[in-house]
């Protein structure tokens, strides 16, 4: 087998999996132990928690490394929807261990309409977890983008369960945005860190296209808002590529 295959079947192996998500796994412990962290919004938080019936927690794909963590902030069950790709499976595998469970699934790509991701079934799974008192979270930008845009998919999850849906961000003093096609932001330990969650937005009351549009205008809106709170509490201006 010449060299590269080699180094392409090891790196694509079981074992290779599983030390990217233990690696992740303990990056995100070494980030949240070793900053300091505030939770802006907890209120929010509380409110929600307080009811019998689930909701949705919404953050842009760019901040998922440090989500699983806020699993503390609920008694409730969390589950984080998440595709079928090798690297999103990796950190399902680096958010278990915080006890984050997980359905499996992704939104259809148009351009591959005969290509089955579970999408239905997700969907299904969602709902009964929401109407069951559990929290789910979605990257309403991912897994493909375009970033920082809100897909009409979770709006109408939020109608088929009558969930509300909770914008959510965090941001860090130090840390770098990777050259990916969401801007993937990585933490740097020893930081300033802020946990962000804004206003829940309730669930249109029809499925009509004029409601979702407007609920999904708004989630946007929330997001970006919630993003940039985060951003300036840890003194980082909006999109810097900086460590410190």
């Amino acid at each position: 087998m010449p060299l590269r295959r080699l180094s392409r079947a090891i790196l694509r192996s079981r074992f290779a999996a599983r030390l990217g998500a233990a690696l992740a796994a303990g990056y995100i412990r070494l980030v949240h132990r070793a900053s300091r962290w505030e939770f802006l919004g907890r209120e929010h938080v509380e409110a929600l928690n307080a009811r019998r019936e689930g909701f949705i927690l919404a953050f842009w794909h760019n901040r998922l490394l440090m989500t699983p963590v806020v699993r503390r902030q609920t008694p409730k069950r969390v589950f984080m929807l998440i595709s079928r790709h090798r690297d999103a499976q990796i950190m399902a595998e680096a958010a278990r261990p915080f006890g984050v469970e997980f359905i499996c699934g992704s939104t259809a790509n148009p351009k591959k309409p005969d290509k089955n991701k579970g999408g239905a079934a997700a969907l299904a799974q969602m709902i009964a977890a929401l109407k069951d008192g559990a929290v789910v979270g979605v990257t309403p930008d991912g897994p493909r983008g375009p970033a920082e845009q809100v897909q009409a998919g979770v709006i109408r999850l939020a109608h088929y369960a009558g969930a509300p849906i909770l914008p959510g961000a965090w941001s860090t003093s130090r840390g770098r945005f990777l050259n990916t096609w969401d801007r993937f932001f990585l933490p740097a330990p020893f930081s300033r860190g802020y946990f962000v969650a804004g206003a829940p937005i309730d669930p249109p009351t029809d499925g009509s296209p004029e409601a979702i549009e407007t609920r999904r205008r708004a989630l946007e809106e929330a997001l970006k808002e919630a993003t940039r709170l985060a951003d300036a509490a840890a003194g980082r201006a909006r999109g810097a590529d900086r460590i410190g």
